[in-house]
């Protein structure tokens, strides 16, 4: 994988650290050389989650690993908040749906982004969010 084996854990607190959350994805993906395309899809995800993160769980942490299943390599980003939670998740992840009076396009078009998506949610408890983008051969 090109030497990178390390984790980035990156503190989601503030709108500068969405900047830097998008900045080691990016970083992340050159280092694997995806695709232009790839990483782009890679970034915005990120960034869609990152401000999840902050604006509904009102802040967290993100961590991304590279991982691989032979023969393919790729990224694992993990993001986490102790937030409120989300008590539907089939709800919001529907295109639309908001409760920030926003676009409702994160979660759904977050997933479409990636190859891999997961979410676990637990009213009171918090989120976790698990995107793994393989690169294309």
């Amino acid at each position: 994988m090109n030497g990178s084996t390390v984790a980035d854990r990156i503190a989601i607190a503030t709108e500068p650290d969405i900047v830097a959350a998008r900045s080691a994805a990016r970083r992340h993906a050159e280092i694997l050389r995806f695709s232009v395309v790839d990483t782009t899809r890679l970034i915005t995800a990120v960034s869609e989650i990152a401000r999840n993160t902050l604006i509904h769980g009102g802040g967290g942490s993100m961590t991304i690993v590279p991982v691989s299943r032979p023969p393919h390599a790729g990224l694992k980003i993990v993001f986490r908040d102790e937030g409120p939670g989300i008590a539907d998740i089939a709800q919001a992840m529907r295109d639309g749906f908001s409760t920030a009076r926003s676009l409702g396009m994160g979660l759904g078009g977050a997933q479409r982004l990636v190859s891999e998506f997961e979410i676990t949610s637990t009213p009171g408890r918090g989120t976790t969010v698990t995107l793994i983008h393989w690169k294309r051969t």
